[in-house]
């Protein structure tokens, strides 16, 4: 009987954990993928690593695992902390868009089916993802800038299409808006009951992943908002210059830029040899394989735990994606150091960062337009800001990625303003070039709004190494 009891009890503890293990997969808390490939107990949990403090990351599979940017109800965030006599005056949110479907295909292989309905009751789960599609079904008369007017508002595709936002994507953004109405609204009351359109300030590109990711972010911070009062302004440029645009000094920096990474690639003999294998099975020629950035497809298959594609002369596995991304990573650490990026960065991100302390400044001064403003954007908007400001441990902006400015007002003393700089959820304001050195010197929790109006103002072109005072003529003095 002794025996039979304790031989009932191991059969019993042995279901209980095969069925924890199933599931945290089945909650995407941790991807199978992750799993096989021999994340640490201690990587699985770390989710989501400091921007700033963490060491850089040198483990391929674990980078793309954050890349992956999971869905959890476990993030932590620093969004709104601040001593009880500072007030929130406004708030600014950068956003990388969602999830989305590869915009390359690998030639000569099967697609990877990716079902880009919304569905309700099919993980990622999220408790106002039916109200958000209902809500969606409703706003097909939205009056949005053109072109953005003739954009679907959430994804629909059976089959997913290029660049299209998943439902990974769309509960990505569902949870970022949540997070900060919680904050924002809730806890700072930023916005009252009755807030008025000229409050808000919207601005996306003109994909549909972006506008989608834009509202579902919007519909988790304002649940079941008023049609009539959401206008999304129509950006044509991915980093958000609008009528700054042209800038030779920017484009002669990316040039530079594009030249060390081609350079550092031709020296990795183990990446050329990669792409020849990888070639081979898919039987094309290896530049054109390359040509279809390849990675871009199996970061898809990696993130939804699809199996990477196979012909009749093998499959693509996990040791062809460990390198390319062990170069990913090898390359950003250069591009760090050869500070070419950094110049490109400094003028490509002056106009959107330029608009952002004018509306600071003016929230300063009491007006109450434009206290809440969103810009739906891609990797290549936050990236650039990120390396402008400093950040250089910031790592390459994940999908859904979310950097905010707030700004403060000191009841004690109401001429004072200060900022605060996060970045998914990590408090970075004194990592930031233009406020590292304030902490030392003061016992203030924030940065002086001044600080980053000056480095706006003066300093990034400072530090572009010139005499210029202002974008036009940085943008157009002689430097290469």
């Amino acid at each position: 009987m002794l025996f039979r009891n304790r031989f009932l009890l191991l059969l019993a503890l042995a279901a209980l954990l095969a069925f924890l293990s199933l599931s945290l997969q089945f909650f995407h808390l941790i991807p199978v993928s992750a799993a096989k490939n021999g994340l640490s107990s201690k990587s699985r949990k770390r989710i989501m690593p400091d921007p700033a403090t963490d060491p850089p990351v040198t483990d391929p599979v674990y980078e793309a695992l954050l890349y992956c940017n999971i869905p959890s109800v476990g993030e932590r965030s620093m969004e709104g902390h601040a001593p009880h006599h500072f007030k929130l005056v406004s708030v600014h949110v950068f956003i990388r868009h969602g999830d989305r479907y590869p915009l390359y295909a690998i030639p000569k292989t099967k697609r990877p089916e990716i079902d880009c309905t919304l569905v309700a009751n099919r993980k990622p789960y999220h408790p106002k993802l039916e109200a958000f599609i209902s809500h969606m079904s409703k706003g097909s008369g939205a009056s949005f800038e053109s072109p953005l007017n003739s954009l679907p508002l959430y994804p629909n595709h059976q089959l997913c299409e290029m660049g299209e936002l998943t439902q990974t994507g769309v509960v990505q953004h569902l949870q970022n808006g949540q997070l900060l109405r919680d904050i924002y609204l809730k806890k700072h009351k930023l916005l009252s009951s009755d807030w008025s359109t000229d409050q808000l300030y919207l601005e996306t590109t003109g994909k549909s992943r972006t506008l989608q990711s834009g509202l579902a972010l919007l519909y988790g911070f304002l649940p079941d908002f008023d049609w009539k009062k959401i206008y999304f302004r129509h950006q044509p440029s991915a980093l958000f210059c609008s009528g700054n645009c042209y800038c030779p000094v920017r484009n002669q920096y990316l040039e530079k830029e594009q030249r060390r990474q081609y350079l550092l690639r031709l020296k990795n003999s183990q990446l050329e040899r990669t792409y020849g294998e990888m070639a081979k099975i898919v039987d094309i020629p290896t530049k054109q394989l390359r040509a279809a950035n390849p990675i871009d497809s199996m970061l898809c298959h990696f993130c939804h735990n699809v199996s990477f594609p196979c012909t009749r002369n093998g499959c693509i596995d996990m040791e062809h994606f460990k390198v390319i991304k062990t170069h990913q990573i090898e390359d950003e650490r250069e591009r760090r150091e050869k500070k070419l990026y950094l110049g490109y960065s400094l003028l490509g991100a002056h106009p959107i960062l330029n608009q952002t302390i004018g509306r600071m400044q003016r929230a300063a001064e009491g007006r109450k337009e434009e206290i809440f403003a969103l810009y739906s954007a891609h990797d290549v908007t936050l990236s650039p800001v990120l390396s402008a400001l400093g950040l250089t441990e910031a790592r390459f902006p994940r999908f859904a990625a979310r950097l905010i400015f707030e700004l403060w007002q000191d009841r004690e003393k109401p001429s004072e303003h200060s900022v605060r700089i996060l970045y998914n959820g990590v408090d970075v304001t004194f990592h930031t070039s233009f406020c590292q050195d304030h902490q030392k010197r003061s016992l203030k929790p924030m940065c002086p709004l001044e600080n980053l109006v000056r480095f706006v103002k003066r300093d990034m072109f400072v530090a572009l190494g010139s005499s210029s005072t202002n974008y036009y003529d940085a943008c157009h003095r002689e430097r290469f």
